[in-house]
């Protein structure tokens, strides 16, 4: 089974890179093959509305030359979405917001003359955020918009992990935080 971890931290050596090191350790002991791909890496252009990938529903059907086409098919490849965001302003980064606009007209294929089908419907989805204000307080428009987008779609979603950041004169990652980590991985191993 394949898990595919959606890294939106600009940072490569953030607090928010920090979470996937134990979470991968524990899906692989789980017998899960995970892949990160960095958002910040790739090209990804802003939906345009245009809903040309509305007229065949058996493929992405976007027609920007970019670097979501590829993504499209290691998604449908996937069991498991992580997506690992750093939180900005209440919501994830804007490569991870660009991506979402675009999956879902390309996987949904509602928005045409005649309603057709989600192609990654009953795929599995689930969050991975760092934050500075309590977790409550600075995830749960994110979260809270990740579970419409997934009850829209039909993905299962599975949860959250969030963990806070105090401020840039203390380390971020710690046993605990590490500790919380692994016990979200195992749970979402055992989801599966």
């Amino acid at each position: 089974m394949k898990v595919l971890i959606l890294m939106g931290s600009p940072r490569k050596n953030g607090n928010t890179a920090a979470l996937p090191t134990p979470f991968r350790g524990e899906l692989a002991a789980a017998g899960l093959e995970t892949e990160t791909v960095w958002l910040y890496d790739r090209d990804i252009r802003p939906c345009t509305a245009c809903r040309r990938c509305q007229e065949d529903w058996s493929v992405f059907g976007c027609p920007q030359a970019d670097g979501v086409s590829e993504l499209f098919d290691r998604i449908l490849d996937s069991s498991l979405l992580i997506l690992a965001t750093p939180i900005y302003s209440w919501y994830c980064t804007p490569p991870m917001k660009a991506l979402l606009d675009r999956l879902v007209y390309g996987m949904n294929k509602f928005y045409g003359e005649e309603k057709g089908p989600s192609l990654w419907a009953g795929k599995a989805l689930s969050l991975l955020m760092t934050c500075g204000y309590r977790p409550e307080k600075g995830a749960d428009l994110f979260e809270e918009g990740m579970r419409r987008y997934c009850k829209h779609s039909g993905l299962r979603y599975l949860g959250s992990h969030v963990e806070r950041h105090l401020g840039y004169d203390t380390t971020f990652i710690d046993g605990e935080k590490e500790a919380r980590t692994r016990a979200f991985a195992r749970g979402l191993a055992a989801a599966m």
